[in-house]
């Protein structure tokens, strides 16, 4: 089954379908808050269902790449490393499409595309340490264009976040809805031998048909094409956004058929990580501390 429904309407479907014994995907993220998530993960091992949650940037094929780079030495010990997106977020929009202005609700760009975006990070890189993060919500109202009103904003649209890594690195991400000409996805891993990029247009968020560009002991960057081995779908598949959600079914029809779980496939548990994670950032900017990250 895939529950590909709103945020907030995530809970029921995952669990009803899961009490009914049914293999499940659902998009992130997996619930509106952690304790729904936490609920669900715990739920499925109990009936032993396979499971998996669309962050889909983990089965991203240029992701993949620089994460095999990384470990090969590429770029010697990581020094630091950057990631920033810069996504649409209109201010008028229809009512239809205001929902998503309510925090509480668990879906905006703290959870969506930053939590997208960092979940990438922490593929290529491993995870963090410490951080220290700032939420603001620089735009606090939007016009509504069918019913003429303003309406306010409670979502962050602005999410800084800083930190230090398991392997000592240092790394920055900002992600924020702009009301104009986005920029895209950009990420960098700067070693002590080389540099590694990775660049996309503004929605490749979740790692779509990225570009890789290296450079070892050069300071000029050179395309790395992608190999192969990291494609897993037919060439008849459609490339472009949602090409790696495609990679996501491949891997979840084998941990279904096999009923192995996929070290490749990321699983609720999974998800449930970051939703822990995404806690600690927002913890972080309410207090204006850095946190250690469990």
């Amino acid at each position: 089954m895939a529950v590909v429904v709103r945020v907030p309407a995530h809970y029921e479907p995952t669990r009803a379908a899961i009490e009914a014994g049914k293999h499940v995907y659902t998009e992130w993220p997996l619930g509106r808050t952690t304790a729904e998530a936490e609920e669900l993960a715990a739920l499925a091992r109990a009936r032993d269902v396979q499971t998996a949650c669309g962050l889909q940037s983990r089965v991203s094929p240029a992701l993949l790449y620089m994460k095999e780079q990384i470990e090969a030495g590429f770029v010697g010990e990581v020094l630091s490393c950057h990631a920033d997106c810069m996504r649409d977020g209109a201010l008028e929009r229809p009512s239809s499409r205001t929902w998503q202005r309510d925090a509480s609700l668990g879906a905006n760009p703290l959870t969506i595309a930053n939590g997208h975006v960092i979940d990438a990070l922490r593929f290529v890189v491993g995870n963090f340490t410490r951080v220290s993060a700032m939420l603001t919500t620089q735009a606090r109202q939007w016009y509504e264009t069918d019913t003429k009103k303003m309406v306010d904003v409670t979502a962050p649209d602005n999410i800084l976040v800083s930190g230090k890594l398991a392997s000592g690195a240092v790394a920055s991400v900002h992600v924020a809805a702009v009301p104009w000409a986005g920029g895209g996805l950009r990420m960098v891993i700067y070693g002590r031998e080389g540099t590694l990029m990775a660049t996309g247009n503004v929605s490749s968020q979740r790692g779509e048909m990225l570009r890789v560009q290296g450079a070892k002991r050069s300071h000029e960057l050179s395309d790395m094409p992608i190999p192969d081995r990291f494609v897993w779908l037919p060439p008849e598949f459609p490339r472009g956004d949602p090409f790696n959600v495609g990679q996501m079914y491949r891997l979840f029809a084998e941990a279904i058929r096999t009923g192995q779980t996929q070290s490749r496939l990321p699983t609720f548990d999974t998800a449930v990580d970051l939703h822990r994670f995404l806690d600690t950032i927002r913890q972080s900017s309410d207090t204006g501390r850095e946190l250690p990250v469990a």
